[in-house]
């Protein structure tokens, strides 16, 4: 994720942005309808993240998604939808958390049969008909409604546009679209389904596989090939048009934009499989069956790497304060997640330095290749800034918890250019060409998998044929930043003095 500026495109030397909150709605499980309500109040559960305790559930492993939107024809109305969560359980259940708490629940089902459900917190807690014990697979079926909340109330994991609708998860937000195990540790296959009036266009993750026209509506189905994140998933819903194009290997590209806008966005589309290919030449092939961009007319704040269809503003693309090559980086820097937290996926937000800090190197070095923007230069401004991004957000790897409810106020400098620093000290720490060798290494082993700042730190030391234990402890747990490896004469800033410097 990436914020998009308002004034001016940041100078190179800037420190990062914070990204725009999805608000949390303490009062959302209201809408959670109840059964049983003299029982004993359920507890909402959390599999202990760090900096999201109420995320996830214990139990289960959800194997398989299936969502079934149908849109009203207004983005301001509820979307009645079907969710079905294929798992499989991990030790006896008698009851089963969910974490969901945006829209009425109409009715649950576990296994065929009836369950009851009732709200707490922000889960929503389901008592199957009889016990479920460990290694046994249900299936649950939630009738609910998702709701596309007011962005003045709060943000529901809907973004509003002008035509239609679209998906922002990231961090935290999943779960106000739809019911699942929301922690980025738990991916699953999603086959996902959405019926709307004819002069829409709907589309999702991955490949489409089938559509059906009716005399009023078209029902598009689109399924994943690979898994996926809760706070990847993306649908798309509006009078749009697809575009498409091969990009290498022939990798399908489509891209999703608002269909008076083809021709405008075009010189900036047509960009993506050249940007493919040199993403390629860095860390090896692609890791999934298409990608493309989904250019939206709304006003999020932020870019987003959603898995295969990247989520961008409309006015990234069209206001021309913005420098061609400041475009073309943000556009490699949503394409680098797709190896680097889509593919290779934290399994702990405090994990979340392994995307950001990649996704950011990966941009900072496509600019120095093809804009002539000294990487160098960049990562010495982020070093002046870095011990004033720790006192702020918490070291790379430790990120401080999020402000309040804004569950995206995780997203600070520390986890953007302070944790490419990280990069760049490790690169000259361990030399260039073991560095590219680690690059490769990781985003093949861990593909489809999920990883943690130690595995990254052991698969280094074994690359690099030394115990790196010290360097990494340093760089991404230390309250000050260390020296940079072969630039002695480099100083950091301390907070006050680069606060002072920043207000001038």
């Amino acid at each position: 994720m990436l914020l998009t500026p308002r004034t001016r495109p940041p100078l190179p030397k800037a420190p990062r942005r914070i990204r725009r909150a999805l608000i949390a709605s303490a009062a959302s499980a209201a809408s959670v309808c109840l059964i049983a309500a003299s029982a004993p109040a359920p507890a909402p559960l959390g599999i202990g993240d760090r900096l999201f305790p109420h995320l996830g559930n214990p139990g289960y492993d959800v194997m398989a998604y299936d969502l079934a939107f149908t849109y009203p024809g207004s983005n301001t109305k509820p979307l009645p939808t079907v969710t079905t969560i294929a798992a499989r359980t991990t030790e006896w259940l008698e009851q089963v958390n969910l974490d969901y708490s945006s829209g009425r629940v109409r009715s649950v089902e576990v296994n065929g049969a009836a369950a009851k459900y009732r709200g707490a917190g922000e889960d929503l807690v389901v008592t199957p008909a009889t016990p479920l014990p460990p290694g046994s697979r249900m299936r649950i079926t939630v009738r609910h409604d998702s709701d596309p909340v007011p962005e003045e109330d709060v943000k529901s994991g809907w973004v509003r546009t002008r035509d239609g609708l679209a998906m922002a998860n990231q961090a935290d937000a999943a779960h106000r679209v739809f019911p699942g195990n929301d922690h980025p540790s738990d991916k699953a296959m999603f086959t996902v389904r959405i019926t709307a009036p004819n002069g829409y266009t709907a589309v999702a993750n991955g490949l489409p596989v089938a559509v059906a026209r009716r005399a009023a509506t078209t029902t598009w189905a689109y399924r994943t090939a690979h898994p996926m994140a809760t706070e990847l998933a993306q649908v798309s819903i509006g009078r749009s048009s697809v575009l498409r194009r091969s990009g290498p290997g022939g990798l399908p590209v489509r891209d999703v934009v608002p269909a008076k806008d083809r021709e405008q966005l075009e010189p900036w589309l047509e960009k993506t499989p050249d940007q493919i290919a040199w993403m390629e030449r860095k860390v090896g092939r692609y890791p999934f069956e298409t990608y493309g961009l989904l250019v939206a007319e709304a006003r999020t704040g932020f870019e987003l790497e959603t898995q295969t269809l990247s989520l961008f503003e409309r006015e990234l693309f069209t206001r021309p304060e913005y420098p061609k090559w400041y475009v073309e980086s943000i556009m490699v820097h949503e394409l680098a997640h797709q190896w680097f937290g889509d593919s290779v996926t934290p399994r702990t937000w405090s994990d979340l330095w392994l995307n950001e800090g990649h996704a950011t190197w990966y941009e900072a070095l496509y600019a120095e290749e093809t804009a002539d923007r000294p990487l160098e230069k960049r990562m010495r401004a982020a070093y002046r800034a870095s011990d004033t991004w720790r006192a702020a957000g918490g070291p790379p790897a430790a990120p401080k918890a999020p402000d309040s409810a804004e569950g995206m106020s995780i997203f600070r400098p520390n986890v953007y250019d302070g944790s490419a620093l990280v990069l760049y000290a490790l690169r000259q720490e361990i030399g260039r060409p073991a560095f590219e060798r680690l690059e490769r290494t990781w985003v093949n082993a861990h593909r489809d998998d999920t990883a943690t700042t130690a595995d990254f730190q052991r698969l280094a030391s074994a690359v690099a044929g030394r115990d790196l234990s010290g360097f990494f402890k340093a760089w991404l747990y230390g309250e000050k930043t260390p020296p940079m490896p072969g630039h002695p004469d480099w100083r950091s800033a301390a907070p006050a003095e680069q606060g002072a410097r920043s207000a001038r």
